[in-house]
């Protein structure tokens, strides 16, 4: 009676375990992943009273589903009409919501900024030089193809260091290639 009892209970359990899941869905469909990538930049300045343009890099590295870090370059001194430009070199925690083909993100990033005075005579007075940073922000990518990842929107408000505080709002939109 006792063996037909362990046969029986190995039976149950062999018969359990063919309907239980072997992983969870989001641990079965998601992987790291690196993407690079560049777009145009759009900055409102609090320092100069005109709105400033330039370039930014990018590099964001997903270890899964929702969570990632992500650096970036912001190069704001190709249209600049006070001469005083805006340079950050930021990294930090993105965190994502994938909906569709659609990424909706957070970051929070920590990093270096710059403040270019480019025209010294036009700028008497006023201080140049290297301040620590943040900036909270957020945007939205779109899954063109496999490889391609279109960044529709990216914002950052970012808090300078520098004097009494400065707060730029930066904009972006570019496009990166994605690593699988």
């Amino acid at each position: 009676m006792k063996i037909v009892a362990i046969i029986g209970a190995l039976a149950c359990v062999f018969c359990c375990t063919a309907s239980a899941p072997a992983q969870a869905l989001p641990t079965a469909t998601a992987r790291a992943s690196l993407q690079v990538g560049a777009g145009a930049t759009y900055a409102r300045p609090d320092y100069g009273q005109k709105a400033i343009e330039g370039a930014s890099a990018f590099a964001d590295f997903d270890f899964g589903l929702h969570v990632g870090v992500e650096a970036d370059i912001h190069y704001v001194a190709f249209v600049t009409p006070t001469d005083l430009a805006e340079n950050t070199y930021l990294i930090g925690p993105r965190f994502i919501l994938p909906y569709g083909r659609f990424k909706f993100y957070a970051k929070a990033l920590v990093g270096d900024a710059d403040l270019v005075i480019q025209e010294q005579q036009d700028n008497q007075g006023r201080a140049a030089g290297n301040v620590f940073a943040y900036a909270l922000g957020g945007g939205v990518e779109f899954q063109a193809t496999p490889h391609i990842v279109v960044r529709a929107i990216d914002f950052e408000t970012q808090h300078w260091n520098y004097l009494t505080g400065l707060t730029p709002t930066v904009f972006t939109i570019g496009a990166a290639y994605r690593f699988r």
